[in-house]
């Protein structure tokens, strides 16, 4: 009986919609056990509809053939920024990169992925000069880009928002509010509606076509350190040392709760509208369901440990990254390499794929949307601190292409997707 009370616990209450998305899921990886690549009909379709088609068709849910490890010497790095990387975006169509760091002189730039030129920088300043030039004038720790690639906001250590034209580099708005550092953005997906967190723990809302604020919303006990959102009208935060996952309600104005880290958590990407993924500084990667207060799958010490024989710590995880909708994820740390890992056993398993070799901070890392190359901003020091300094890393964007294995299924067959 307290096994099942505690059970009871751990259950988070679903809504109709949720309960028709999980059972569509859970239907269609039924369906790639047995081999079989039709949906039921109505299920996928009844779905896509509730969600307004966030999942995409059948093949996105189905899982994605593991990738081959990439040619180091095909690895492309891109030099431009003097001191470490903290942040990077790729644009919705895959063709440019947005790159941000703890330079004081050169704070944004825009690369052309393609021949890897830089083709836009915009110069910082010092502190309290933002209205007279167009950069910041602290570091940037935080970016996002808008769905439609219109907008792209950047936030900085100086408590400030900046709403940029992502075509032309021109700054349109800054929004002020946060009393302390913004350190992490995202736009709600087919919308222009911004959130926001910071380290003066809360998230708040914005909405960048009418360049207004819509709301404030409070719940962290200690600073939030990552931010995501997908197309559902709610976010997903990372609180550090306050051990907790959050997941934000905006219209219920409501939040639900997440632990099962044990230091401070630093980054957090959603995979899907269901599950999500987490990294810690005590070097373990957590597997999220939405519908469950504990971690679905943890994988300790998931880079491994530093330091001499009997004072070994957990490499901290610094980054991480999902390809959306896919059962891939990205992990990064200083531990010398960017790791892949698959998803597996309906997202309840985290299983290592294979290495990168990178050296540095792995500051940021984000997947193209099509998912045939990965980009990692390294810094030779953490985005969120100088504790120490890895010398022989290059401050530099790296572009990682990806190929998938090959296998003899058919071109029916789940796996073909």
């Amino acid at each position: 009986g307290r096994r099942r009370r505690e059970a009871a616990e751990e259950e988070v209450e679903e809504t109709p919609q949720e309960k028709k998305l999980r059972l569509a899921k859970q239907y269609l990886e039924e369906l790639r056990q047995l081999g079989e690549s039709r949906p039921a009909p109505g299920a996928v379709l009844g779905c896509c509809c509730a969600w307004g088609g966030v999942l995409g068709s059948p093949a996105h849910i189905l899982l994605f053939l593991q990738v081959q490890p990439p040619d180091p010497a095909r690895i492309r790095v891109l030099r431009g920024h003097q001191l470490p990387v903290t942040c990077l975006v790729i644009s919705p169509d895959d063709r440019f990169i947005f790159s941000a760091s703890k330079d004081g002189s050169l704070i944004k730039c825009k690369w052309e992925v393609d021949s890897g030129k830089r083709l836009c920088v915009v110069p910082g300043g010092k502190k309290g000069t933002e209205e007279r030039h167009m950069g910041h004038a602290s570091q940037v720790l935080c970016m996002a880009i808008s769905s439609d690639g219109k907008y792209l906001a950047t936030g900085d250590r100086n408590k400030l928002i900046m709403i940029w034209d992502a075509a032309t580099c021109k700054r349109l708005h800054i929004f002020t509010g946060h009393r302390d550092a913004v350190s992490g953005l995202s736009f709600r997906k087919g919308t222009h509606q911004l959130y926001s967190a910071s380290h003066d723990r809360c998230v708040k809302v914005w909405d960048v076509a009418e360049n207004a604020y819509v709301e404030t919303l409070f719940g962290h006990q200690d600073i939030i350190t990552g931010l995501d959102s997908l197309s559902r009208e709610c976010c997903v935060t990372a609180g550090g040392r306050d051990g907790t996952v959050r997941l934000w309600k905006i219209p219920e104005e409501s939040q639900l709760i997440f632990s099962g880290h044990q230091g401070s958590i630093d980054c957090i990407q959603l995979i899907n509208e269901e599950h999500m993924v987490s990294g810690a500084d005590d070097g373990s990667v957590a597997l999220w369901g939405l519908t469950k207060k504990k971690p679905l799958a943890l994988a300790r010490q998931a880079h491994g440990e530093q330091g001499m024989q009997g004072l070994q710590q957990p490499c901290w995880i610094s980054a991480v990254a999902a390809l959306r909708n896919s059962d891939l994820l990205a992990t990064g740390s200083h531990s010398g390499s960017v790791k892949l890992w698959k998803c597996g056993e309906g997202f309840r398993k985290l299983e290592h794929l294979l290495d990168i070799p990178l050296v540095g901070f792995v500051n940021s890392l984000k997947f193209s949307a099509a998912g045939d190359f990965l980009v990692a901003g390294i810094g030779q020091e953490h985005r969120l601190g100088r504790w120490w300094r890895i010398k022989e890393a290059k401050n530099s964007i790296c572009i990682i292409p990806l190929k998938r294995k090959t296998t003899a299924s058919s071109p029916e067959s789940p796996g073909s997707s």
